[in-house]
């Protein structure tokens, strides 16, 4: 895959107008130079797997870590601030080291997908993208090098938090800004982006993790931080090919580029928020698989061959694959769709994969159902049914949710919008270690059952907005944004 470089760009030097503020579609249209996409895609998606890379090898060891490691006697009493952090979490009482850890783990991860927002407001208001994405790779790889460290743990981790919001929603919004309004291949764009984390995804376990595990946590941490150095460079690199940061409304208010906020705008925005919660709900039965699923999966599944057991954990792997499998075929199916038919908008491709998910949640009731009454493990034929219809619809409810809300996003909030995007990720995890609580009081089918009809819920309401609003927040793309009417007062 050749990227290309172009000459320096200063931050400050004159530039056209991004993409979005004032370039046509046909402009942006004729930049095909990376497999039909803008140059500049090529550049943020290997940032941003560069960036998932550190963050998945982070994830996969810092639970392992702390229960086997740092929160031994020996260690613990070496972190700064830990004992205060540690009553802060123990106000319902003495908590073992797993629980702990994975208290820990869930602020941190929860964490993560709130920050995006305030990184939003940072780039949009203050700074710009391009800084801010900067400053959030240098937070998140010196945070990584800090783990290498017993005292500076929760240094590292709140390096970690803030970078991670300073970098993930405003990448994600220049990857929207390469496109014009009107042009359907925003969606391909966004699936091509999240098909790199699903490659991050699958080899992070293999460096991260076996470097933690066998030579020392420490060599782990540094291997995530490396991959942060380097998802950095790539960005430095192709930060010519990026569209021009709008002018950030606190720099400058005599000359903002992007104009003020009408009542259409907010209550696109108020639209906007109201999915948010709806698309958590969609991705209940997907984040389930992290948690509760690996549970059931070691004793619903055959995973003993030739007198050796698989680790339940490799169930993961597969479903990274097959993931990655289902993103790239999603992206070739549309393209091709669109070379005869008009591409469906975002809000119907969401609405078709949250659709697919639900038959994902049916196959583990039904295999549940088997497993009662015969009394026996079902193959791994049930998982894989499950990963390609849940991966299938993944493929085309994560990434076009965040194509949705990129192209939605009024002129000049794209970077928060975005972040508020990230929220729906961020009640989907809270939900997720809510309903798991009900695994032991339920059966099996009952309880995969109970996530399906969470989710058949979500699709009910997201036709109802795109029954209702939907022409309005996400036209036809034969109908370009800037002739759609404006959203109906309420």
């Amino acid at each position: 895959m050749q990227i290309g470089t172009l000459a320096p760009h200063p931050l400050d030097a004159p530039t056209p107008p991004p993409i979005g503020w004032g370039m046509t579609d046909a402009a942006a249209r004729r930049d095909t130079a990376f497999i039909g996409h803008p140059i500049g895609l090529g550049w943020l998606t290997i940032s941003e797997m560069f960036e998932r890379f550190s963050y998945y090898g982070m994830q996969a060891l810092l639970v392992l870590y702390m229960t086997g490691f740092l929160f031994k006697p020996a260690h613990v009493g070496q972190v700064w601030g830990f004992a205060t952090f540690r009553r802060l979490l123990e106000v319902g009482g003495p908590m073992t080291p797993l629980a702990l850890g994975s208290a820990i783990f869930g602020l941190y991860t929860s964490a993560v997908y709130i920050t995006p927002i305030l990184g939003g407001l940072i780039a949009d208001r203050l700074i710009g993208r391009t800084r801010t994405v900067i400053a959030g790779a240098v937070l998140m790889a010196l945070g990584h090098f800090l783990m290498a460290f017993e005292q500076s743990f929760l240094i590292a981790l709140t390096c970690l938090i803030f970078g991670t919001g300073l970098f993930k929603g405003n990448i994600s919004s220049q990857v929207g800004d390469l496109y014009g309004e009107a042009d359907p291949r925003r969606a391909d764009a966004f699936q091509i982006f999240l098909f790199a984390i699903q490659i991050a995804g699958i080899v992070t376990p293999l460096v991260c993790g076996t470097l933690g595990e066998v030579y020392g946590w420490h060599w782990g941490f540094g291997a995530a931080g490396v991959g942060m150095l380097i998802g950095l460079a790539a960005y430095l690199a192709g930060r010519p090919t990026f569209p021009a940061d709008p002018k950030a409304k606190g720099a400058d208010p005599a000359h903002a580029s992007a104009p003020p906020l009408g009542a259409n705008d907010w209550r696109k925005i108020a639209v906007l928020a109201a999915l948010v919660p709806i698309l958590a709900m969609s991705m209940v039965g997907n984040q389930q698989g992290f948690n509760v699923m690996l549970i059931w999966a070691k004793s619903a599944y055959q995973l003993s061959f030739f007198g050796h057991t698989m680790p339940v954990t490799w169930l993961l792997s597969i479903a990274g694959v097959v993931s990655a499998m289902t993103i790239a075929a999603s992206a070739g199916f549309w393209r091709w769709w669109a070379t005869r038919w008009a591409e469906p908008d975002e809000l119907s491709k969401i609405i078709l994969g949250v659709t697919l998910m639900v038959g994902g949640q049916l196959v583990l009731a039904a295999a549940s159902t088997v497993i009662a009454a015969t009394g026996h493990r079902v193959g791994l034929g049930w998982a894989m049914a499950f990963n390609i219809l849940n991966c299938f619809g993944f493929a085309n409810m994560l990434p076009i949710g965040m194509a949705l809300f990129s192209r939605a996003a009024p002129k000049g909030t794209a970077s928060t919008v975005i972040g508020l995007y990230y929220l729906n990720n961020f009640a989907a995890n809270l939900a997720v270690g809510w309903l798991g609580g009900f695994y032991e009081k339920m059966t099996p089918a009952a309880f995969w059952l109970m996530h399906a009809g969470i989710m058949a819920t979500a699709v009910v309401l997201l036709i109802l907005v795109k029954l209702t609003v939907g022409a309005h927040l996400a036209p036809a793309y034969d109908a370009p944004m800037g002739d759609a009417e404006p959203l109906p007062a309420t």
